[in-house]
């Protein structure tokens, strides 16, 4: 098991959801964040105050997933997230999963991130 975590251009997370709902990945967690990366500060006007901004709106979105299903979910997200531009376009983590638990049931394991039974989709480059 895997724990996946992508950070992607706001403007981009429907194309990921999209590619995502395609692979049979349904289950996944979406929040904002702000973050930094090679990106050029900008400045902005706020109540005629000038800022500078450094931090970037991002879209953090994090799956748990089996490890048949980790090349999938990655390819997926690429797809989805890819901006055409040299950098800027995010970048996605994988860390092993020790424990997955169901609340509902007490399942653990495979059974209880579950959820992709019916999909056997190789991943598209």
């Amino acid at each position: 098991m895997k724990m996946i975590t992508a950070i992607v251009q706001p403007d981009h997370l429907n194309k990921v959801k999209k590619e995502l709902f395609e692979a049979k990945i349904m289950r996944f967690i979406v929040s904002d964040c702000w973050g930094h990366s090679d990106e050029e500060a900008t400045v902005e006007t706020y109540r005629g105050v000038a800022l500078e901004v450094d931090l970037k709106k991002k879209s953090r979105i994090q799956m748990a997933v089996n490890d048949d299903f980790v090349d999938i979910a990655i390819q997926a997200i690429i797809r989805g997230g890819r901006t055409g531009k040299a950098s800027g376009a995010g970048k996605i983590f994988v860390q092993p999963l020790e424990r997955c638990i169901s609340i509902h049931s007490g399942e653990e394991g495979k059974e209880a991130i579950g959820g992709y039974k019916e999909s056997r989709i190789e991943p598209r480059v």
